[in-house]
């Protein structure tokens, strides 16, 4: 049985925009048995994961692009906003609760 490489992947899929996956191989350690050799793969590990999040940020910021576009050309052809750009902004990583009437 042939030994694989260690992966490091994250999977997007959606019902409005295109998925994507994102891998990238990992180097094992040839030898885990030093604190140096265990320090230097947990220093190259937190450095794929930084580059491995970027490259998601980036096809999510471009999925964003991608529905605000969206929404403009819908909103150009029926005339109704879908989104308040600046109720999301504000309340931006906030439980938003609904007021009631």
């Amino acid at each position: 049985m042939a030994s694989q490489s260690p992966t490091l992947s994250a999977t997007y899929s959606s019902t409005t925009n295109e998925g994507f996956d994102v891998r990238l191989l990992l180097k094992a350690p040839a030898d885990s048995t030093t604190v140096e050799t265990k320090a230097k793969y947990l220093s190259e590990l937190r450095q794929s994961v930084t580059s491995l999040q970027d490259r998601i940020n980036r096809e999510l910021t471009a999925r964003m692009e991608e529905d605000k576009a969206r929404e403009a050309s819908n909103t150009a052809i029926n005339g109704t906003k879908l989104v308040d750009d600046e109720k999301e902004e504000e309340n931006y990583g906030e439980e938003v609760q609904e007021e009631e009437d």
